[in-house]
């Protein structure tokens, strides 16, 4: 049975601009397929414009040695959609979380409950935050920033996991209005070794 990937019309993909199409191209060629997220915003392509070039600039942005790492920002992805009931980022985000992490378990862990995570107390803290910037941002004080830097965090790494909570607040709701699919290759990402290749 083949199921809709999205409420809304999916466009093919000769009828797309040309940059949005050869930014899915490019994404097919890298993964191996094209995430249904893609197909799904292209239905309005200055938001599709719009929303990954905010998506890149957090979450290709380097943020030095001290800053997030890519598997960390996953992680607040992973937590924020959990809490936001979002099947379609924690399916597709928890597959790439395990893969940066190297952790067939801790997706499911952050999409039910971050704090009973083996995540360091470092990451507690930043999801902490990042869960309060979720769910009640109005709530946020310089107390919860003092609670970051306890752990290390700068101001600079409170914006980005603020920025990437509310674009996935975003994310996340587009995702449930839409009903988006998850594709089905993001299920088995991760959980299990790649086969070798035979010698």
């Amino acid at each position: 049975m083949t199921f809709p990937i999205s409420r809304f019309p999916v466009p093919t993909l000769e009828n797309l601009p040309d940059d949005i199409r050869q930014k899915i191209l490019d994404v097919q060629q890298k993964a191996g397929f094209v995430p249904n997220v893609f197909l799904t915003f292209a239905h309005r392509p200055a938001e599709f414009r719009a929303f990954f070039a905010y998506h890149d600039a957090l979450l290709l942005r380097d943020t030095g040695p001290d800053g997030l790492t890519k598997g960390e920002k996953e992680m607040i992805i992973v937590a924020t959609s959990g809490a936001n009931g979002c099947l379609y980022c924690v399916v597709a985000h928890g597959a790439i979380l395990r893969i940066y992490e190297k952790n067939p378990r801790i997706a499911d862990q952050l999409a039910t409950n971050y704090l009973k995570a083996d995540i360091t107390p470092r990451q507690t803290a930043m999801l902490s935050f990042a869960m309060k910037v979720c769910s009640a941002s109005h709530a946020v004080t310089d107390a919860d920033f003092a609670a970051l830097r306890e752990h290390g965090w700068s101001d600079e790494d409170a914006w980005d996991i603020a920025g990437i909570t509310a674009l996935f607040g975003l994310s996340n709701r587009m995702a449930n209005v839409t009903s988006m699919r998850p594709n089905d290759e993001f299920y088995l990402m991760g959980r299990v070794p790649k086969d070798k290749p035979k010698a």
